[in-house]
């Protein structure tokens, strides 16, 4: 039986992973003969560490997650800087910008998401005006913002302050403006959000809540709807994203914000998938990446005939902010508030500190937390909420960190942790991975980040990894 087609539009993490998950279970390609067609011209790359790029505390060269040699050692037909043009159907092909056609037995389309400019005038064609989305988008800020330069950045999400908290920590004068009272409010409450804006601010960055741009005006600034200018030699463009979906609508696929997939991750064309930030599942969180990464396993199963069973259920995430400085984990419910009925809302506030803890317990179980400067608390209560595990009666324990699921005991050493033990939650990345890459030749931490792509720039992640890496050198 000759191999199946399996073409994936996109080069993204998603697609990345998905291919790294497929040659994992065909590494021989004795069951999927793979293309995959990138629209950038380089190799894939971490999107999740480009702050740490803007920052300066990683090249671009350090975030990539493969080298020049990956395709050809895994049997992979990878075209870089490729135009897809559109999906024939019915002839079950792609067809390039170049007039080519790829076939395929089974598509899959990782075509990610793309920044949104606000509607403001003068923005988008302005220069000076960066939308942070790509690495070359990292290039085009370090190249725009000179030391000390004032630089604006649109948006209080996720990505908007890893870029603020980056540039201000390069000596720019960095402003945040942000339509809503408090940051990242998609994941916060607003206890949370102002903690943690305090926290930025001490780090140099100015906040501008409850306001919009109203006009750009280059080598000047922003002018903002209440009539002040924040000045700025560089504005970046922080203000969400959009699933990038037009070969979807144009081949006539369901569309609905995004590509619908059902739990196999097909879309209305059985022979058609999506995943990433591109597909709409009931179970993904929007903008992160874990649900990704469990899509592409899911997937990797399907399209390889491993497991036909294969299903994706949905992600439970742990939103991570990769900034210098400040560790802050956000997990299930946020948003609720003490009252509620059904649940119990358990918080600890310490401005000064920079601290700010919270934990939602439904029938004793973890369905929430915020864990702001409480880095013992977060490890914890991710365990309880990942496990299903009844809380002890000592819930301030529990949000302090000061107590574990039971049958667990603090991890003295690597040794004490099981192999499916997640080291990396950046990227899924388990110790059992880990132990993988080290017997295969990867001997030192960076070498172990690389082979695994575990996370080494965000905080608790890189000493774990490392933990790992000195105990594997020890046996």
């Amino acid at each position: 039986m000759s191999p199946r087609e399996v073409v994936i539009v996109g080069y993204g993490m998603a697609g990345a992973r998905l291919a790294d998950e497929i040659r994992r279970r065909d590494p021989i390609a004795e069951r999927v003969r793979l293309t995959v067609l990138g629209a950038e011209k380089h190799a894939a790359y971490n999107r999740v560490l480009l702050s740490a790029v803007v920052a300066g505390g990683m090249s671009a060269e350090s975030v990539r997650l493969h080298d020049d040699e990956w395709a050809q050692r895994h049997n992979i037909d990878l075209r870089l800087g490729v135009d897809v043009a559109r999906i024939d159907r019915e002839k079950r092909c792609v067809e390039l910008g170049d007039g080519a056609c790829v076939d395929y037995d089974a598509l899959v389309l990782a075509t990610g998401a793309n920044p949104w400019i606000p509607p403001v005038e003068g923005l988008e064609a302005g220069p000076g005006v960066v939308a942070f989305r790509s690495l070359d988008d990292c290039a085009k800020i370090l190249d725009a913002a000179r030391f000390g330069a004032p630089v604006a950045v649109l948006g209080g999400g996720l990505l908007g302050l890893e870029a603020a908290r980056g540039l201000a920590g390069r000596g720019n004068q960095v402003t945040v403006v942000h339509p809503l009272g408090h940051v990242m409010e998609r994941q916060l409450d607003p206890a949370a959000g102002h903690v943690l804006a305090r926290q930025l601010t001490d780090m140099g960055v100015t906040f501008k809540f409850g306001a919009t741009a109203a006009r750009y005006l280059p080598g000047d600034g922003l002018k903002l709807d209440d009539g002040t200018l924040v000045p700025a030699d560089l504005v970046v463009v922080a203000a969400g994203v959009r699933a990038e979906t037009r070969l979807a609508v144009e081949a006539g696929l369901d569309v609905d914000g995004a590509i619908v997939v059902d739990d196999t991750l097909r879309t209305s064309d059985g022979r058609i998938h999506a995943l990433g930030d591109c597909a709409r599942h009931p179970g993904a969180p929007a903008g992160l990446i874990q649900p990704a990464w469990e899509q592409a396993s899911v997937l990797a199963d399907v399209l390889t005939g491993t497991n036909a069973a294969a299903r994706y259920r949905g992600t439970t995430a742990v939103t991570r902010l990769k900034a210098r400085g400040i560790d802050l984990a956000a997990l299930g419910e946020t948003q609720l508030q003490a009252g509620d009925a059904d649940v119990e809302v358990l918080t600890f506030n310490d401005p000064t500190g920079g601290r700010y803890g919270k934990l939602v317990v439904r029938e004793n179980r973890v369905t929430g937390a915020i864990l702001l400067g409480l880095p013992d608390a977060a490890a914890t209560i991710t365990q309880f909420h990942d496990r299903g595990t009844l809380l002890p009666d000592d819930r301030l324990a529990v949000l302090l960190g000061r107590a574990l699921p039971t049958g667990s005991t603090p991890a003295a050493s690597p040794a004490d942790l099981p192999a499916a033990a997640v080291i990396c939650r950046c990227n899924n990345v388990t110790k059992g991975r880990l132990i993988e890459a080290w017997k295969a030749g990867a001997t030192d931490t960076p070498a172990l980040a690389r082979a695994t792509r575990a996370t080494t720039g965000c905080g608790g992640c890189t000493d774990t990894v490392g933990g790992i890496a000195n105990w594997l050198a020890a046996q």
